[in-house]
């Protein structure tokens, strides 16, 4: 599921949306964008490259896995310092009128906005394993709001809302850890994440390993500890299980593997038939039969 993501960067500081928005930028070159404000939150994750950022009067140097939080009306600009190395970043704009419609549901939301009272900024500084899965989230809701699939409005709400509530919940854990919960579910869960998101590429504890920034062997013994299997096990019925879905929604037999991470014909229809116990197209004729008859 290889696609771009990437926004072309843009020197417009007003939301297009009504409640909320968000970019992926990744750029060597960027036009210079004044000290300008805003109506809305800005949510911004620094990943990568060499930058000053100037919030208030005062300016630092973010490093990879930063997250400022700047509210409506504080001037703000960043000035890229060495275009040699890609400037990476997330921007996530919400207003204050979306976020108290969550509230609705739980003031939890407003958890980081509201460390930003009293004209205040707020800056975290997330963990490799934590920022992986906030860059996971956000990918995710990049990729619905440029879908066309049914019921993608609701699933961007959805995406919205985990993703806010995502980043609320880490922040707040690490600052109170009494209530935390370990670092093994936060891994578990970017395990998790990345395979969904990745389901038809190579998924080796090597490539984990190099994407989580975690120890190929941490990696295998938490997986396994939380999940009951094997990662590699988890991986094959996985992507067995979403086979057999298009199979199912009419998708050609012989492609399908491909399309979910299988290296040829022969390995997917061996797995098949020792998960699912028949071939897949015996398998399909045989759920077809039943509902018919049903």
């Amino acid at each position: 599921m290889k696609k771009n993501l990437k926004s072309e960067f843009s020197t417009r500081q007003y939301m297009i949306s009504r409640d909320y928005e968000i970019y992926y930028y990744s750029d060597k070159k960027i036009p210079a964008v004044a000290a300008h404000t805003h109506d809305y939150y800005e949510f911004y994750f620094f990943i990568d490259g060499h930058i000053v950022m100037h919030i208030d009067g005062k300016e630092f140097t973010p490093t990879p896995g930063t997250l400022i939080v700047i509210p409506p009306r504080m001037k703000h600009f960043a000035r890229l310092v060495d275009g040699s190395i890609f400037y990476r970043r997330f921007v996530f704009w919400v207003t204050r009128d979306f976020l108290d419609s969550l509230a609705n549901i739980s003031n939890d939301y407003n958890y980081l906005a509201d460390k930003t009272l009293d004209d205040k900024f707020f800056i975290h500084k997330f963990t490799d394993i934590e920022f992986n899965t906030i860059q996971g989230k956000g990918f995710t809701l990049i990729d619905e709001i440029h879908s066309n699939r049914f019921g993608r409005d609701a699933k961007i709400l959805l995406s919205v809302s985990d993703f806010i509530l995502s980043v609320n919940r880490m922040v707040y854990e690490s600052l109170n850890p009494v209530a935390t919960s370990t670092d093994s579910d936060t891994l578990y869960q970017s395990i998790i994440l990345y395979i969904e998101n990745h389901i038809d590429e190579n998924l080796s504890l090597d490539e984990l390993s190099e994407k989580l920034h975690v120890s190929k062997f941490h990696i295998s013994h938490i997986f396994t500890e939380t999940c009951g299997i094997p990662l590699h096990k988890y991986i094959i019925k996985k992507r067995l299980d979403m086979c057999r879905d298009a199979i199912l929604s009419g998708a050609d037999i012989t492609t399908v593997a491909t399309s979910y991470g299988f290296s040829d014909y022969s390995v997917f229809y061996r797995a098949f038939i020792k998960e699912y116990g028949k071939s897949p197209k015996k398998y399909k004729d045989e759920i077809f039969r039943k509902t018919r008859i049903d």
